[in-house]
């Protein structure tokens, strides 16, 4: 991490002796965003090496006036190549930084956006506090015309300091857009409004003059629903599609294989077929955790499974948890989360529930 400017510094002490008037000193200091880069078409020039933090900051206009920027290279992959072990690694440095002694007013993360929406989920599920943590990117490469990323970087310094941004855990933030991390997604596959979130639509904007949300800040900060110095290893987690014609050939291979949790993008509200659902239950009684969720893109396959129903499953034996209306992607986020955490099929039930 590159160290704190040395002329705030010693604005700091010419204040405290008195040397500078408290308003020069209000409009010199600015708050401070740390910028951590993973990789992604955001830094990708169409070779090797891509754009580092220290060039993304620089290829950014105007940045510098919002914000003073340390930087971070945390990794610089294509967001295909991101492991979960290495967003476990990710989690934890975000909280380390957030509990110095004069931590940054917000984090962004640069990421490519194919699985952005997933470390998104897995940051909010897992860092909790105040401060802003934010996932940005880009559609069009660096070297592109028209390429997206340096707006996307400006417009997420500018929510990282916004006070509207605080208490409302992870966000991601593409074509001057706020999403949640547990309701967006990503629907298209090149244009500049790629993301979006179905059931609820933007949590904000931002626009050339401030940036506006559609509901208040909390009131309360969020804890961590996964305390993420527990988590070590992952369970193997695997999603299963249904279709017409889909037999019970991969449930069982993924069993052998030794997933212990499955995810089911069901057809409708989480339907699957005759050969499936059998070979579902032989999963759970081999102590699979199974989670129901659909393919359709939006909407509920139920409500979350009453915790107080699997509080006498017994040990050695799976579960069936309906999703609500996380996708498979997200389900299968928590679902591997939740067992490398060690919880049971009710506490499991109960995360599911607490993120509706």
């Amino acid at each position: 991490m590159k160290p704190f400017p040395a002329f705030a510094a010693a604005l700091l002490v010419a204040a405290a002796e008195g040397c500078v008037p408290p308003a020069s000193f209000a409009q010199q200091v600015k708050p401070r965003v740390h910028v951590i880069a993973t990789g992604g078409t955001i830094s990708n020039m169409g070779n090797d090496p891509r754009r580092t933090a220290d060039e993304l900051v620089a290829n950014a206009p105007g940045i510098a006036n919002v914000a003073e920027l340390t930087t971070e290279q945390f990794s610089n992959v294509a967001s295909g190549a991101i492991t979960q072990e290495m967003l476990r690694d990710l989690a934890r440095r975000i909280r380390t930084l957030l509990q110095e002694p004069n931590p940054p007013a917000g984090i962004i993360v640069t990421h490519g956006t194919d699985t952005m929406e997933e470390t998104a989920f897995f940051l909010d599920l897992t860092v909790g506090g105040c401060a802003p943590v934010i996932l940005t990117g880009a559609m069009r490469q660096a070297n592109w015309a028209g390429a997206d990323g340096p707006a996307n970087l400006l417009n997420s310094v500018r929510l990282a300091t916004s006070p509207e941004a605080r208490g409302r855990g992870a966000l991601l933030l593409m074509n001057d857009e706020v999403f949640l991390a547990r309701e967006v997604t990503k629907s298209n596959t090149t244009r500049l409004n790629a993301f979006s979130a179905p059931e609820a639509g933007p949590a904000g904007v931002t626009d050339p003059d401030g940036i506006f949300f559609r509901s208040p800040a909390p009131a309360s900060c969020p804890a961590p629903s996964i305390d993420i110095d527990r988590v070590d290893a992952f369970p193997r987690v695997d999603i299963v599609y249904s279709h017409i014609g889909a037999d019970s050939a991969l449930v069982d291979a993924l069993v052998e294989a030794g997933a212990r949790g499955l995810v089911v993008a069901g057809v409708g509200r989480g339907g699957t077929t005759p050969s499936q659902s059998r070979a579902l239950r032989r999963a759970i009684e081999k102590g699979v955790i199974v989670v129901t969720s659909n393919r359709t893109g939006g909407g509920r396959v139920g409500r979350p499974t009453d915790p107080g129903s699997l509080g006498d499953v017994p040990e050695g034996r799976g579960a069936t948890i309906g999703a609500g209306d996380l996708n498979p992607q997200k389900a299968r986020m928590l679902l591997s989360l939740a067992l490398a955490a060690g919880l049971k099929p009710a506490a499991i039930a109960t995360l599911i529930a607490s993120v509706q």
